[in-house]
């Protein structure tokens, strides 16, 4: 224990007291994770939490109890190891150490010859989770907010157990899914309902009474009363889904993320391996990924997303903020519907959609109350919810329905005159504090106001699609938009629960300009004469989450074309709109079939006699993002380099393991090589001090 190093943690108690519960003969002993924070700080595991679990432990089995439960503070079970003490490890015997002795403590409630019980009453990822498979049986709240083992989204593996107990608990697909599937997929939690179907939880409770459920439930379990039934375990199929999932990840990620590919072989050792020969492996695996520079880069995404993301850079003082209590749009397509149910849903005030006729204001509300049904049909809104839904969404064609809205948003065809036209008529009808907000992608946001009688109430308000989906929001203060409107936009985006960046007013903003630059370089090799699977291919090694092609077609080549003619009319020396790429767009015809280049869209194309390797491919786009980075940080569109990660991650879907994009940049030498210096201080995000 001495050996290790955890300087900043926040130590994890672990409370242990005797409970008598009706019908047993001896107390149980109950032992509560808290580390004396409320719920926004959750319980986690250091060498000294371990060391006091440890000892709880030893105290309750000591009294001779009827059974062990563990539990945690209100909300929150445990959310895993402390990471932010992985950096501050010495060498690869401190890493093997962290390991070791976190399947020591856990071990003893797996080896109890008193029945060992975890009481999951809120939030348990990771080494929670993993404490949790460790007991012999368990009860999950219907509360419980996030379920996972997410460590390889942060490039590591479940190092505390969780490869070998949970496939052999729950089978090889499901544990595949929670250990490798949903962190790859923007760490996917699983709800309540869906882990006690998997077998995860023995039993799943109502949260309002779930401690003391949970002691009649154990009581009943060791008074044998409750008998527990978990079906046998698959083995026949279990080399098949590997094969099946090494394959998904070779396709997908190309060897880029370590973590995702130790996770699989740990998962095979599981299958026949004892349970000594497993955890073994699991503190090899560990030992390797916490010296390594995807760990560093995972680590410094995900303090973006967990700290920075909720701190906004330069947002103004949200006591500025004016209250929202009935929402306009404008436009009733699927992009305003699709805000229409957001808005409803999070804010729970009116909203009105309008559009030009009576079909299409029809037609998107008719979207918005099919999303709900949907909802209640599969259990996800409860019909009080959806009625309540219902009666806040309505439509129109008559703009006056706006005369009483505080947050007015129009997302219609992305033309810097038809947005004019709107806001002169809207300025006229709205209150004169109400706030004007555009979800423009790639407009200035200062030439839509230039015009209007109050043009410090407009502000940007760009959401990324699917709008339910992906989590960021950049916020966009026009030349005159005022702290008071800013503030509001911020509030509101708060309330929307998504992650807001404040940006400044310059074409496409962040993402959409990076993606553009990234995506004309691929386009310009492909001009060049380069095959398009070639092209298409380059990026592989980044381990992105979809390839160039398939990105074009989620946006669309004729957004594509739009963006890139907004960027090429600012930025001609950088930005271009391939001859090619028009020729896709005018087409219609899409790119990918199948997940194969469409070979109608390959004969459209022409190109040079000058092709480029995989590699110039790669490093041309590489190079370019550097470039585009710089100049951007240099313009201030954002505060910091910081606030490009979290974008290109929120925004765009980009890995963890990359660190969004600056601190692969770094650690590949190319910020350095492009613009003359890193992005980063020397040590962040990398092991390169």
């Amino acid at each position: 224990m001495s050996a290790l190093v955890a300087p900043n943690e926040v130590v994890t108690r672990a409370l242990l007291r005797q409970v008598t519960v009706p019908g047993l003969d001896r107390p149980a002993a109950l032992i509560t994770l808290d580390n004396g924070l409320d719920h926004t700080k959750p319980n986690t595991f250091g060498p000294a939490g371990l060391a006091s679990l440890d000892e709880a432990i030893s105290a309750a089995l000591a009294a001779e109890p009827a059974f062990v439960a563990v539990t945690g503070k209100p909300y929150i079970f445990c959310v895993g190891a402390d990471i932010t003490s992985l950096p501050a490890l010495a060498d690869r015997e401190q890493a093997l150490e962290i390991g070791r002795l976190g399947h020591r403590v856990f071990a003893r409630l797996r080896d109890s010859a008193v029945p060992t019980f975890a009481f999951v009453n809120g939030a348990a990822m990771g080494g929670g989770l993993e404490l949790a498979l460790h007991c012999h049986y368990r009860t999950l709240s219907g509360g419980a907010a996030a379920l996972a083992l997410p460590e390889v989204s942060l490039g590591l593996v479940p190092g505390w157990g969780g490869t070998q107990l949970l496939p052999n608990l729950i089978g090889i697909p499901a544990a595949t899914q929670v250990i490798l599937q949903n962190p790859l997929m923007q760490n996917k939690m699983l709800k309540p309902k869906q882990a006690a179907e998997m077998g995860i939880a023995d039993v799943l409770l109502e949260p309002a009474d779930f401690l003391e459920r949970s002691l009649q439930w154990a009581a009943g379990v060791v008074q044998g009363e409750v008998t527990v039934t978990r079906p046998e375990v698959d083995r026949d199929m279990w080399a098949g889904v590997l094969y099946f999932a090494r394959q998904t990840l070779d396709a997908r990620l190309h060897g880029a993320v370590p973590a995702a590919y130790k996770a699989l072989d740990l998962l095979e050792t599981a299958k026949d391996a004892d349970f000594a020969t497993g955890t073994a492996a699991e503190d090899e695996a560990l030992a390797d990924l916490i010296f390594s520079e995807e760990l560093r880069s995972g680590l410094y995404a995900f303090d973006l997303v967990q700290r920075r993301a909720k701190r906004p850079a330069g947002a103004p003082d949200k006591g500025l903020a004016r209250p929202v209590t009935k929402v306009g749009i404008v436009g009733a397509g699927l992009m305003a519907s699709q805000l229409a149910l957001l808005f409803a849903r999070r804010l729970q005030v009116p909203v009105v959609l309008t559009d030009l006729d009576q079909s299409r204001v029809d037609k998107g509300v008719g979207y918005v109350h099919t999303q709900i049904e949907k909802a209640v049909s599969k259990g996800r809104m409860d019909k009080g919810t959806a009625a309540k839904l219902y009666g806040l969404v309505s439509g129109s064609v008559d703009k006056s329905v706006f005369a009483d809205a505080d947050f007015v948003i129009e997302a219609v065809f992305e033309d810097l005159d038809v947005k004019k036209q709107v806001w002169a008529e809207l300025e006229k009808i709205v209150a004169p504090e109400a706030v004007l907000a555009t979800n423009t992608s790639s407009l200035s946001i200062t030439a839509m106001a230039a015009e209007l009688e109050h043009p410090q109430r407009l502000v940007g308000f760009h959401f990324f699609n699917p709008v339910a989906v992906l989590p960021l929001l950049e916020i966009v203060r026009g030349e005159r938009t005022d702290d008071a409107t800013l503030a509001t936009a911020f509030a509101v985006g708060k309330q929307l629960k998504k992650s807001s960046v404040l940006v400044s007013d310059a074409p496409a903003f962040v993402v959409n300009r990076l993606l553009t630059r990234f995506l004309g370089t691929v386009f310009a090799a492909v001009d060049a004469g380069t095959p398009l699977d070639v092209a298409d291919s380059a990026l592989d090694p980044l381990g992105l989450p979809m390839r160039p092609l398939a990105l074009l077609q989620l946006v669309g080549p004729a957004v594509a074309c739009h963006v890139g003619g907004t960027l090429h009319a600012a930025y001609p020396d950088r930005f271009d709109v391939s001859e090619n790429l028009r020729r896709i767009a005018d087409s219609g015809q899409p790119i990918v079939v199948e997940d194969r280049i469409n070979d109608e869209v390959a004969k459209l194309l022409v190109v040079g006699d000058q092709p480029l390797t995989a590699e110039q491919v790669r490093q041309n786009a590489l190079d370019a993002l550097a470039q585009e980075i710089r100049l951007m940080l240099d313009e201030g569109v954002v505060a910091e380099a910081q606030d490009i990660d979290l974008c290109m991650i929120l925004g765009a879907g980009w890995p963890f393991h990359l660190g969004g994009i600056t601190p692969y940049l770094d650690r590949t030498g190319t910020s350095e090589r492009v613009t003359g210096r890193r992005f980063l201080p020397p040590g962040a995000a990398s092991l390169r001090a």
